[in-house]
């Protein structure tokens, strides 16, 4: 690494974006990744429509129960 560096020149938000949406990765651990991949495969889905699924269940039940 240097020292020093030069600001002088940068523009500040050149690379901002406000209404960009982000992708965040979501790491699985090793039992719960097999569980839902089960299930992907027999419904022949993709891994995030089934945890996506899951989610939105368990949202419904807790909007339920208050």
């Amino acid at each position: 690494m240097k020292a020093n560096y030069d600001f002088s020149k940068a523009e500040r938000g050149k690379f901002f974006r406000p209404n960009i949406k982000l992708n965040i990765p979501i790491y699985l651990d090793d039992k719960s990744f097999a569980f839902v991949d089960g299930i992907a495969k027999k419904k022949k889905k993709d891994i995030s429509y089934i945890v996506n699924h899951i989610i939105k269940s368990d949202m419904h039940l807790i909007e339920a129960m208050k």
